[in-house]
């Protein structure tokens, strides 16, 4: 990852400054603001906005932010006094145009396209919130729970077959972000 290329934006704020992982790929159009940590092998692609300007965010080994997703947490009020950071393990899968607020996502966990996690939810390892789904605030999906709808409630439990498909798209997503590394890096070159 080149952070000094033009068509990303880093920027610290209040003292804090993103802290981005040597082989992780960050595309072009992002904006990766404030307290910021984005692990080994992590992938945030085209026009992701991640802004940790209110508490912190948090992104695991080998997860993937998809395009268009947009990544913050919220401030500490006098009713929440420690406010609700967003947490993302590893091997998380975030589709294409999800919101993640305040958050808790564990490792292997699963947003749909298009699905929305509001602040304090927790989705644990291995659970799944599908494509277009709003998990309401406070909310938790269990480990091998698929939940869908707005708001989502429970469907049923996935198969082993399902949490190995998501494995494999984890692994997908980290060869393509170098893919995508390597061709940016030729055109820049060029």
């Amino acid at each position: 990852m080149n952070p000094a290329r033009s068509d990303i934006t880093i920027v610290p704020i209040n003292g804090k400054a993103p802290r981005i992982h040597s082989s992780a790929f960050i595309a072009p159009g992002c904006r990766i603001i404030g307290n910021v940590e984005i692990g080994p092998d992590a992938s945030v692609w085209y026009n992701c906005v991640i802004r940790a300007d209110v508490h912190r965010i948090v992104i695991g080994a080998r997860s993937n932010i998809q395009d268009g997703t947009v990544v913050h947490c919220d401030s500490p009020k006098p009713k929440r006094p420690n406010g609700f950071p967003t947490i993302i393990g590893d091997d998380v899968l975030i589709g294409h145009m999800a919101m993640v607020h305040g958050a808790t996502l564990e490792d292997r966990a699963f947003v749909g396209l298009g699905a929305i996690v509001m602040d304090g939810c927790q989705i644990h390892s291995d659970g799944m919130l599908a494509a277009g789904a709003m998990l309401t605030q406070g909310k938790i999906i269990e480990s091998r729970q698929l939940w869908g709808g707005r708001p989502a409630k429970y469907m049923r439990d996935l198969t082993d077959d399902a949490l190995a498909d998501m494995q494999a798209g984890v692994q997908g997503y980290v060869m393509n972000g170098r893919l995508h590394a390597a061709a940016l890096d030729g055109q820049s070159q060029g």
